[in-house]
């Protein structure tokens, strides 16, 4: 935490990251760059070089003969690489430029890049090179709200082949040194090249951006000018042979899956001190770090493509799992952290910064998680290894997460520098009564509760699977009493659908909203009234056409273009899908899939973070919201949630039996799924006209029809 408006406040202005040029994002784990389509970065705009959250290069800009670079075309080879193509300025009288650039870029704790100026004239030409070069250290919330000031003590020495920048607060010293493979003309900030070209002739250099923090240089992994195939390939390359084939004659949905896949792909962070578990950034730019929630949910919408992201996720979360009470960073005993940042004493493991705990969700989801791994994956020594931080998450949820015993969790910070709001919609203005008051804290968020049911009833699972009947009954009638209380207090009769959440003096807080969708998705709606729900989720004032916004139009606070008031988020949209999916309520999920599709599509299959409310009707493409990441976790991984719901696959792994009752869009005619890992076996389902085949179900019964809603409604059966 610092003294400065805290990054966890949620109440400071974002930079916006487009310009004229458009920005270009690569990502390689804990570094990250960010630049215009020529390959400039430039100090006025949040462009820059960042590692472990700080950023290592602020102005980073090219000169040809004294004249920027025009660009032309940005080619991104892989999440952590990209070659720009740009020309110099045309000779006096002449509408072509001679001079041609190509510059090839590497991320991946550092920086190298390749600049290759060919000559396309007739004449031989004289060649200036000037590259402007500077290191603010800044930190990224800094970069983040425009608020960058220089502190420290700031240095800058020079050599022909190499710059180096110095920076030494709070006892810490970090260097960045950038080495020129062609010895140059240099001064701070500075470094320049003269040659003559020939035609037809080129000049290269090679430069490189690494740094040290106290004396130790964080070693660079860089995809390789020479073909190299390093560590980031690697793991990429493992990464796609790992993911299940998809075929089908839906050319849309073909695309944003391979772009889901390597936007995945991209987030994956590998602690150096356990490098055989991946874990999930939440998203870039500014989101590099680990978050509970946002690993979480997308583990569990991945789990269809990756179970070893789940693994990865439960294991690091629950390293770092409460153990004290510290109110300034909220941890409590049991309770899963909300963020981990790396900050000026940030190291490379992925404890080195700090850890703020202020979110109501992580804890109950945690549970849920592993109950749901377990689905997948009858991983004995897991389980052994995990369910004690389940429980220990379980006693937060009843001891700390009810702060007023009455069986909900509810959410109140313990400092002003926290988050005001703990919920996924944490930004300060996101709870909201349907006349736009705000909610006063303790709040009970409607989706928190759903998650809590379904920790319940994974316990309750664990419990019948050890031959606890005592354990399993007291959780189970925990889920059934948490369902029926939460069906009677939360449910709006004039509104047909249930209320976002419960103010301290358990008003419902009657803004109609998309959390409902997360309370269909952990299966805490009766029945009966589900079918309500989806017709609301899907109602003209919820429904844009490209997806459901996060609050309604007719709502007082409704504003297309807020960040949780009325936008519309990819992943909250999968969750609903997949809820009504459950619930069996599937052309409300397809609706909400092919609206999701339209808007991938006029992206080249990419789903940003979040993007305006507008409806179809009045703009027919999505329009983007000015701070929105990409890619950004829980976004790239809801194509594959969308998949799971459209096949209504659902596993039971310890009892070898597989749920499956397929239904394609109208807009789809065949879907083929190869490698889906379950128990062991590798599945390919197959649907096309109306039949479905499945293979590779060795040892597992395929039950026709999906999973039951209410799984638990009755005690359990004695032990066998």
């Amino acid at each position: 935490m610092t003294s400065d408006p805290s990054p966890f406040a949620g109440t400071t202005a974002v930079a916006p990251l487009g310009h004229a040029e458009g920005t270009v994002t690569l990502v390689a784990g804990q570094a990250f760059a960010l630049s215009g389509r020529s390959g400039d970065m430039r100090a006025d705009l949040p462009n820059g070089l960042f590692v472990l959250d700080t950023r290592i290069l602020s102005r980073w800009e090219l000169l040809l003969n004294g004249h920027r670079v025009e660009p032309l075309a940005v080619e991104l080879e892989t999440p952590f690489s990209a070659r720009f193509a740009g020309r110099g300025a045309p000779d006096a009288g002449h509408a072509d430029a001679s001079l041609v650039l190509f510059r090839s870029r590497y991320v991946g704790l550092g920086m190298q890049e390749r600049l290759r100026i060919t000559n396309h004239g007739a004449d031989t030409v004289p060649l200036l090179v000037e590259l402007g070069c500077d290191v603010d250290f800044a930190d990224l919330f800094e970069v983040k709200e425009s608020r960058v000031q220089r502190r420290g003590r700031h240095r800058a020495d020079v050599k022909p082949g190499r710059l180096r920048f110095t920076h030494d607060a709070d006892r810490v010293t970090k260097v960045v040194k950038i080495s020129l493979s062609e010895d140059a003309e240099v001064e701070p900030g500075r470094a320049a090249w003269r040659a003559s070209l020939d035609p037809g002739a080129s000049w290269e250099v090679v430069i490189e951006v690494t740094v040290e923090l106290d004396g130790v240089p964080i070693v660079p992994h860089f995809a390789g000018l020479d073909g190299a195939h390093p560590e980031p390939t690697r793991r990429l390359e493992e990464w796609h042979a790992r993911l299940p084939q998809i075929e089908t004659d839906h050319a849309g949905f073909a695309q944003t899956i391979e772009r889901s896949a390597n936007d995945l792909g991209a987030l994956r962070i590998f602690d150096p001190d356990h490098p055989e578990l991946p874990i999930l950034a939440a998203g870039a730019p500014w989101f590099m770090t680990v978050f509970g929630r946002d690993s979480l949910l997308t583990a569990w919408m991945t789990l269809i493509a990756d179970p070893s992201l789940a693994h990865g996720v439960l294991e690091t979360l629950a390293r770092f799992q409460g153990e004290d009470e510290d109110p300034r960073t909220e941890e409590q005993p049991g309770r899963i952290l909300h963020e981990m940042r790396f900050g000026q004493a940030g190291g490379l493991a992925l404890g080195g910064g700090d850890i703020y705990y202020g979110t109501v969700d992580a804890t109950p989801l945690f549970v849920m998680l592993l109950g749901e791994l377990r689905r997948w994956d009858p991983d004995d020594e897991l389980v052994d290894r995990l369910l004690p931080h389940a429980d220990r998450a379980l006693e937060w949820i009843q001891r700390h997460g009810d702060r007023d015993g009455d069986g909900y969790v509810e959410y109140e910070r313990s400092d002003e520098r926290g988050l005001a709001n703990q919920g996924w919609k944490d930004s300060w203005d996101a709870i909201r009564f349907a006349d736009g008051t705000f909610a006063r804290t303790p709040i009970a968020l409607c989706e928190a509760q759903g998650y809590v049911y379904a920790a319940y009833l994974a316990r309750a699972h664990f419990a019948e699977e050890m031959g606890d009947v005592a354990g399993h009954d007291r959780w189970a009638e925990k889920a059934r009493t948490l369902r029926r209380r939460f069906n009677e207090d939360f449910w709006l009769e004039e509104r047909g659908t249930f209320a976002l959440a419960l103010d301290a003096d358990k008003r419902p807080v009657d803004a109609v909203c998309s959390n409902v969708g997360h309370c269909l998705w952990t299966g805490i709606v009766d029945p009966e009234l589900a079918p309500l729900v989806a017709d609301r989720l899907l109602a003209p004032d919820s429904f844009s056409g490209f997806g459901v916004r996060t609050m309604a139009t007719s709502m007082a606070a409704y504003n297309p273009v807020s960040y949780h008031n009325g936008s519309v988020w990819p992943h909250d949209n999968a969750i609903a899908a997949a809820g009504l999916a459950r619930y069996g309520m599937v052309d409300h999920a397809n609706r909400i899939i092919e609206g999701q599709l339209a808007a991938a599509a006029h992206q080249r299959g990419a789903l940003p973070e979040l993007f305006a409310g507008f409806s179809i009707d009045e703009l027919g493409v999505p329009a983007g919201y000015p701070t929105s990441c990409s890619p950004q976790a829980w976004a790239a991984a809801a194509p594959l949630l969308w998949l799971r719901a459209m096949l209504r696959l659902d596993p039971q792994a310890v009892q070898g039996r597989v749920w499956l009752e397929p239904t394609l869009l109208d807009s789809m005619a065949r879907l083929r799924v190869e490698g889906i890992r379950v128990a062991g076996c590798t599945l390919t389902v197959t649907v096309e006209g109306g039949e479905v085949e499945v293979a590779g179900a060795d040892g597992l019964e395929v039950m026709p029809g999906a999973r039951p809603v209410l799984p638990l409604a009755a005690p359990a059966p004695p032990p066998r």
